[in-house]
């Protein structure tokens, strides 16, 4: 005769995982409708003929529309939303990057040269440094927010300060923060480019032609979607290079975010060794983004063009949805205390780095192609 100690006793893990699992995806239900909500207007906004010819993109729209509600309504939703809203910042943040990786392919490379990879990983890598040094010894701004003010502008704006918050560990404020520097410069950018293009045609520090200075736009305009309004008010040809150039940037962001990690890992051992153990003794876990490989593996997948376009076409319209979702959360977990904390320094960084895309941009565009012929 069986015990039912005993039967309770062989009871796997697995016999009350799934009343657990329903119990969990319950949580989560209220903050992922919330925020599925607040991305659907997002993307339907960014729709909008002005704001598109404006550069707003789906994302930046979706954390403005997170930020209105959070400071209304969502306070009185917070305690049975919280969990659908963490799991959308971080969970669906990491899908999205991934599936981030669809909008481009390995001939994309091809496509710009060695120079156009070069000029974008030149521009990549100074920009970055720049906001390091200027962000944290200039204006004694944390760490965390000038790398993630130097992410945005050195490689593909709000994409790129989301994805680096995991990895800097960064709290939703300082991300805020690094995003709204993006759509200040990003649209300025809009407006100014093709009064460049014109100076440029008379002047020529741009070479290439409109080849060559869609080059220029996409090697240091902050968005995508502001890539592509800035270099259509250039001509159709300057458009279809600078989004080549913008994609090839995009593409580094996978392995800037594994050699940030392991910068900051190393990093953090050498500190621990400065409270007396010996430099090295103290072990640090290196916080791999492995969602950046799974970024390059997209990568990689769709450049082998096996998938149908329409199964791309789906993926795509996920992978902007999950994102919008991840920026909706963001603007919901967001205090304006804490961004008007801040100060105009961000804002004052990020301007430095916007005159060097212009500038220095300019310069190595001018350069690169010239020596390496």
């Amino acid at each position: 005769m069986n015990h039912p100690a005993a039967a309770n006793a062989c009871a796997t893990p697995a016999t009350y995982r799934g009343p657990r699992l329903a119990t969990q995806s319950r949580r989560l239900l209220p903050g992922l409708a919330i925020c599925a909500l607040l991305a659907t207007a997002g993307i339907a906004l960014g729709e909008v003929g002005w704001l598109q010819t404006h550069g707003f993109s789906a994302l930046t729209l979706a954390i403005v529309l997170g930020m209105l509600v959070g400071h209304t309504v969502y306070p009185r939703l917070a305690a049975a939303s919280g969990p659908g809203v963490d799991f959308s910042k971080q969970r669906l943040l990491r899908a999205g990057v991934v599936l981030y990786g669809l909008r481009l392919t390995m001939q994309d490379i091809g496509h710009v040269g060695l120079a156009g990879v070069a000029v974008d990983a030149l521009m990549l890598g100074s920009t970055f440094a720049l906001a390091c040094v200027a962000g944290t010894r200039w204006f004694g701004l944390d760490r965390k927010t000038a790398m993630l003010i130097g992410a945005g502008s050195s490689i593909c704006g709000a994409a790129a300060v989301m994805a680096t918050g995991p990895v800097v560990k960064a709290r939703a404020e300082q991300v805020t923060v690094a995003v709204a520097t993006v759509v200040v410069f990003g649209t300025l950018a809009i407006f100014l480019y093709p009064v460049l293009f014109d100076l440029s045609q008379e002047w020529h520090f741009i070479p290439g032609g409109t080849n060559g200075f869609g080059i220029y736009a996409g090697s240091t305009i902050h968005e995508v979607a502001q890539v592509v309004a800035a270099a259509r008010s250039v001509g159709p040809e300057a458009a279809d290079t600078a989004v080549i150039a913008k994609m090839v940037r995009v593409m580094m962001l996978a392995p800037f975010l594994i050699l940030l990690s392991g910068w900051l890992a190393r990093d953090a051992s050498k500190r621990a060794g400065h409270d007396g153990a010996p430099a090295g003794s103290h072990k640090t876990r290196l916080a791999v983004p492995w969602f950046a490989f799974g970024f390059v593996g997209v990568v990689l997948v769709n450049s082998l063009h096996v998938l149908p376009s329409s199964v791309t076409g789906i993926a795509t319209t996920l992978d902007t949805f999950l994102l919008a979702m991840a920026m909706a959360a963001l603007g919901l977990s967001t205090h304006l205390g804490a961004i008007r904390k801040a100060g105009p320094l961000p804002l004052l960084l990020a301007a430095i780095l916007f005159g060097w895309l212009v500038i220095g941009g300019a310069l190595i565009n001018r350069w690169v192609p010239a020596l390496l012929g």
